[in-house]
């Protein structure tokens, strides 16, 4: 798969060298189950016709750009995780293309003539809640007609699970109670989020968000390790494992994925003091409890 970083400097080279493709269009955050299905619909129709899979996304979030920066976006993974599930689900191209003030600006029809149709798009095809251009004005209903009527549209339905529908929105909103185990009915998979070991606690990497504060069974995984054991997360969003990890880090690997499976109990207080460990601003213990 290639990735394509769009800008107004470099776009005009792109749309040169650009192929005729279907294209799935979205943020994508997350790539959970109403993801996956507007990009397996996306890649049928492209196999129907012998076309390359596309996707375009954008970064940084809008909301971040359109609040002057004002606005927190918590990100459920950075993008090289994305590109990675973009490749397994069979996309040839990524397109990234750079949210600013500038593209903000630009009317529903100059989108999908600078961004679909000059970049070969003959196919979109998107979330039924997709928007596009100034105001996010345009959406899926006047699409095909934003196109002169020259792009096939296909919007796709509200995936629901237990009768939610499934967003990012959703399952942030999940993260933030602890309900970790709910996640892999919503994303096809466990949450996963990467981290950095500094002797004492993991501290998540860039554009991942870590659950509620709380006791989680997990798995730990290293370049060569993998080990299930229980965590801590603090008010603080460190996370401390309960049990010695020093096998998960020689020969100087200080990387570790945590995936999340089950959140235990909300908070965990000391025995004998009853000190709420949560809030605690440093942790030097290894325990094994139940």
């Amino acid at each position: 798969m290639e990735t394509i970083y769009l800008n107004p400097e470099n776009l005009k080279y792109w749309q040169q060298k650009a192929k005729q493709s279907v294209m799935a269009l979205g943020f994508f955050d997350g790539i959970h189950n109403g993801h996956r299905k507007v990009i397996q619909i996306a890649l049928q129709k492209a196999r129907e016709q012998n076309l390359l899979l596309t996707v375009m996304s954008f970064f940084p979030h809008p909301k971040t750009v359109l609040s002057n920066g004002k606005t927190k976006v918590d990100y459920l993974m950075p993008l090289p995780d994305k590109q990675k599930l973009f490749s397994d689900l069979g996309v040839d191209i990524f397109y990234i293309v750079e949210f600013d003030r500038e593209f903000t600006s630009l009317l529903p029809e100059k989108f999908v003539a600078k961004y679909l149709l000059d970049l070969g798009v003959i196919h979109a095809v998107a979330g039924f809640d997709y928007s596009y251009g100034f105001r996010g004005e345009g959406n899926m209903d006047r699409l095909k007609a934003d196109s002169m009527g020259i792009l096939e549209v296909t919007k796709v339905n509200k995936v629901e699970c237990n009768g939610e529908k499934i967003s990012s929105t959703c399952i942030r909103e999940k993260l933030a109670k602890g309900n970790v185990e709910d996640l892999p009915a919503f994303l096809g998979r466990s949450y996963e989020v990467g981290c950095e070991w500094d002797g004492s606690c993991l501290t998540a990497r860039p554009y991942y968000t870590i659950p509620a504060s709380g006791r989680y069974a997990v798995t730990l995984t290293g370049e060569s390790y993998s080990q299930e054991m229980d965590v801590i997360v603090t008010s603080e969003k460190e996370i401390i494992p309960l049990l010695s990890i020093s096998e998960l880090f020689l020969n100087g690997n200080t990387t570790v994925s945590v995936t999340w499976h089950q959140r235990i109990r909300e908070e965990v207080k000391d025995s004998f003091t009853g000190q709420n460990w949560l809030h605690s601003t440093k942790y030097s213990f290894v325990w094994s409890g139940s």
